[in-house]
């Protein structure tokens, strides 16, 4: 699944400080491989696209999605303006009578950490008119079913919303319920408008099966994107069992969908007031039974699992959000040995960002959470909220950074993260906590998958209309012209994939 393309006349945007190009040069790409890189190349047995001058960056990546639930989130019912259980309920209500007998509704993007209460099942029951109904938080860290979804998962009723791991086991079984799965075919759409925007990566964490999946989605066409699938704990023996490396293909994906790490969750989020901090939370406890949130596995069951992931080839991604999960995270990697990345990373005090540093593990980061999450980390925070999204910190210590979004809890658009990094606000406030943000070409350099185009390079380039680093000196106005950037050209492993 590769190709080979002569992209004649563009401008390669400077990412390092000393490999830009002013004059247009030529960009040949042969079997997916960048060939050669000067002016006037031949064009022998190439596509040749006139690049006019247009500048030229690596493949954009998203370092964190969850693929089969943005996809099915486009046909959820969006409940992120809520800001009270009554409210999801009177959503359900005007929906439910649209949804056929025998059918799901599905509904996304509550947060439930600032209510003044959780809502019921029984209240869900109340407005269900007998359809199964399940929703999703907005950060996925808890899910509220009624009674007619539980019965048909085949568990036990609950009497309120789930979280953590509970919740994963019923998150990862919603495919389960009538009308929720999405097709291989569903795919082919969503991964086409990722090119439009100049993405060509992307890592997924979905919760099942994602290294048996996305073989049959890339038959379907979905293949404009390359992917690699992560797997979860409950899968780990399967994957070790078929011999999966990461960075091995996947069968019939020619080479673009890859195995990628074991994903472990090792807290909760902020907004199912679940992440793991090392004192309690500030406004009250975080919940009644863990008022500093909690830790999903115990330190011995985390250390194992990263030494089994080492032993069998597979680097890790370990979400830790809280400041302890971060610390118990980075303890886990130092003792087993372990390669990979600490997912989140939100909350870290600047000692860890130096072990991380050390250590020469990732940090997988998702800068639009903080426009969701600022004034919560504010309240619940306290002053620690100066150690959240450490961008700056992080970089100058040397961790390297890795952008993504964590779809569907944030949009898939690398731009949104770039933008968001440079200028830490989205609304008409200042940066928050502006000092820890990153220049718009350290963004850029930190959402290529740390990819140049240099000979010898993956042939996956972006050209753009405008060079996206010629910016404002003001950030918020810098911010703007980078979220508004799309893709002239995208051109993945050779192929062109986008034309606009």
């Amino acid at each position: 699944m590769t190709g080979s393309v002569l992209l004649r006349r563009v401008r390669l945007v400077d990412l390092d400080g000393s490999k830009g190009s002013a004059e247009p040069i030529d960009v040949a790409i042969r079997a997916g491989v960048i060939e050669a890189i000067g002016p006037v190349l031949p064009s022998a047995e190439l596509e040749v696209v006139e690049g006019e001058g247009r500048w030229a960056i690596p493949g954009l990546w998203d370092a964190h999605v969850h693929a089969a639930q943005w996809v099915r989130t486009g046909r959820m019912l969006p409940l992120g303006s809520a800001t009270r259980a009554e409210g999801v309920l009177a959503a359900v209500a005007g929906a439910v009578e649209n949804v056929a007998s025998g059918r799901t509704l599905l509904g996304f993007g509550y947060r439930s950490a600032g209510w003044p209460r959780p809502g019921t099942v029984a209240e869900l029951d109340a407005v269900s008119r007998g359809r199964a109904v399940a929703l999703v938080s907005g950060d996925a860290h808890n899910g509220w079913l009624n009674s007619a979804a539980f019965d048909l998962l085949g568990v036990r009723r609950r009497s309120g919303p789930v979280s953590e791991n509970e919740w994963f086991e019923l998150l990862r079984r919603l495919d389960e319920l009538p009308g929720a799965a999405p097709e291989p075919s569903d795919f082919v759409e969503p991964m086409a408008a990722l090119a439009a925007i100049g993405v060509t990566g992307l890592i997924d964490f979905e919760f099942e099966n994602s290294f048996l999946d996305w073989p049959a989605r890339f038959a379907a066409g979905a293949d404009a994107v390359r992917v690699r699938a992560g797997v979860y704990p409950h899968q780990l023996d399967e994957v070790i069992g078929l011999g999966l490396r990461t960075g091995d293909a996947l069968p019939g994906t020619g080479g673009l969908a890859t195995m990628g790490p074991l994903k472990i969750i090792s807290d909760g989020s902020l907004g199912s007031r679940t992440a793991w901090t090392r004192e309690p939370y500030s406004d009250r406890p975080a919940t009644p039974e863990h008022p500093c949130g909690q830790s999903n596995y115990a330190f011995d069951e985390l250390r194992e699992l990263l030494s089994r992931a080492k032993d069998a080839g597979l680097q890790v991604a370990l979400h830790a959000i809280g400041d302890r999960a971060n610390e118990v995270a980075i303890d886990a990697f130092a003792a087993s040995g372990a390669r990979g990345s600490i997912e989140h990373a939100q909350l870290i005090t600047p000692s860890d960002v130096r072990r991380l540093a050390q250590l020469g593990v990732r940090a997988s980061v998702q800068p639009a959470h903080l426009l969701d999450d600022r004034d919560l980390t504010e309240r619940v925070w306290g002053e620690r909220a100066s150690n959240a999204f450490p961008l700056r910190t992080m970089l100058n210590a040397g961790v390297e950074l890795a952008l993504g979004s964590d779809a569907p809890v944030a949009a898939l658009d690398p731009w949104l993260a770039i933008a968001t990094a440079v200028h830490r606000s989205g609304d008409e406030r200042p940066g928050w906590h502006a000092e820890q943000s990153l220049t718009a070409p350290e963004a850029l350099a930190a959402s290529v998958d740390g990819r140049r185009l240099v000979t010898g390079g993956v042939g996956d380039v972006v050209l753009l209309d405008h060079d996206p680093l010629a910016l404002s000196d003001d950030s918020a106005a810098a911010a703007a012209s980078l979220r508004a950037t799309r893709a002239a050209l995208t051109v993945c492993a050779g192929r062109v994939t986008h034309a606009a």
